[in-house]
């Protein structure tokens, strides 16, 4: 898989790194970074999707996580991943050059699966609270526990995305992506296939009723 492949460049540019790059963005649960949970502190930074930002819910699953791996990659390292993409995804290649960043999060359970949905639900309750656009994307594949569901949330800028956070979720893993860059809608069909983020199909992004 192509964001395996993605890894590898991190763990190779880690000595390149400051540290504060290199860390897993997923948030403590003793509050030190409180501020960043409301919308307000998020748009007030340069970036108004902050890769060090996940939701408490998912440090609780990530702890749960049988295998589990975190890792950011900033511009620089995002060159030298988009410089790994055949010619033939050329436009793959352009789009991951307009991002700033990127922050991955996979966790594996075991036979038994996530362990508490209800978790996940607070996942996607806290982008619901931070007042992202939520968006809901289903692939053909279907299957129980919204194996065949991803969900979307972008942050927009007149008609340009300036980020946007994928969470997937199969009965037995799940990953949330978060990209940060000046894009557009269209940008974001460029990286399916790429840090984990599932192949939707085109025709299967729609609006949901939140926001």
């Amino acid at each position: 898989m192509k964001w395996i492949a993605l890894v590898g460049v991190c763990v190779a540019c880690a000595g390149l790194v400051p540290a504060t790059a290199q860390g897993t963005g997923v948030t403590p649960q003793d509050g030190s970074r409180s501020a960043s949970d409301s919308p307000s502190a998020g748009a007030a930074s340069l970036s108004p999707v902050p890769l060090e930002w996940t939701p408490p819910a998912l440090e609780r699953l990530n702890l749960q996580a049988a295998v589990k791996s975190s890792f950011t990659l900033d511009r620089n390292m995002l060159g030298l991943a988009a410089g790994m993409i055949p010619d033939s995804q050329a436009e793959d290649r352009q789009v991951i050059r307009k991002l700033e960043g990127v922050s991955v999060h996979t966790m594996r359970f075991g036979d038994a699966g996530i362990p508490d949905e209800s978790e996940v639900e607070s996942v996607r309750a806290a982008y619901h609270l931070r007042g992202w656009k939520h968006l809901v994307t289903t692939t053909k594949t279907g299957g129980p526990v919204h194996s065949g569901t991803t969900d979307v949330w972008v942050v927009m800028d007149g008609v340009n995305v300036r980020g946007a956070v994928i969470l997937a979720e199969t009965p037995k893993s799940l990953t949330l992506v978060t990209v940060a860059g000046n894009l557009s809608p269209v940008d974001l069909l460029h990286l399916r296939g790429h840090f984990g983020i599932p192949r939707f199909d085109d025709d299967g992004v729609r609006g949901s009723a939140e926001q």
